[in-house]
């Protein structure tokens, strides 16, 4: 496989390389990394993996008819398929639409919900409704995902407007990268907030994979 880049995964994703296991992972580009460390972690060599574009993310109107072409596209080669994506703004269509192809997806309202664990974000989410959230991806394309489309790369006197009701960046960290924890840092001063640091790991992406 190529080096993995993430302006590919953002505008292209990952395509499926070859037929080898006999479940498909259809996953956001965003999780690629995730999803082939725990695959080489962990031997699942009978899970495949192809990613839809990350920048979907910035139109999730457009998430689930994209599933359902991947699906339909793969339907004869494999068993089973297994899609990582959360509800992700879809409104619960996507969840609809996978009942309706017959597939599982993970759990959740969002990644930061499956990072953190489904459990502990609920528990916790009324108490930190003033919290933006990133993770080890969106550290990395913090200016593709947040700054360029909000255009605060060229009006950045609108952070206010955006932020103005938050108060806390939390860094979910799937990883101990140092270099990535100051881009977080810098990415919270950016936006004019507090910053928290929390290893969550892979949470119940983890725990989602291991069950197929």
């Amino acid at each position: 496989m190529k080096t993995l880049s993430d302006s590919d995964l953002t505008e292209t994703g990952l395509p499926l390389e070859r037929h080898k296991g006999r479940i498909l992972l259809i996953a956001c580009g965003a999780l690629a990394r995730e999803i082939l460390d725990l695959k080489a972690a962990n031997g699942w060599t009978h899970l495949d993996l192809t990613c839809l574009p990350a920048k979907l993310h910035l139109y999730p109107e457009k998430i689930t008819q994209a599933v359902i072409d991947t699906v339909t596209l793969h339907r004869e080669k494999y068993d089973e398929f297994f899609v990582v994506y959360a509800d992700c703004g879809t409104g619960g269509l996507l969840d609809a639409a996978c009942q309706k192809l017959g597939v599982q997806m993970i759990a959740g309202p969002h990644c930061y919900s499956f990072f953190e664990g489904n459990d502990r974000f609920s528990a916790t989410s009324e108490t930190e409704i003033t919290t933006f959230y990133l993770t080890d991806f969106l550290v990395r394309q913090f200016n593709s995902f947040i700054i360029k489309p909000m255009g605060l790369d060229k009006h950045p006197e609108l952070r206010d407007m955006y932020f103005g009701n938050y108060e806390k960046l939390v860094y979910q960290a799937q990883t101990d990268d140092p270099d990535l924890t100051e881009k977080a840092k810098a990415c919270a001063a950016t936006l004019g907030l507090t910053f928290e640091r929390r290893f969550t790991g892979y949470g119940d992406l983890e725990n989602a994979l291991k069950t197929l």
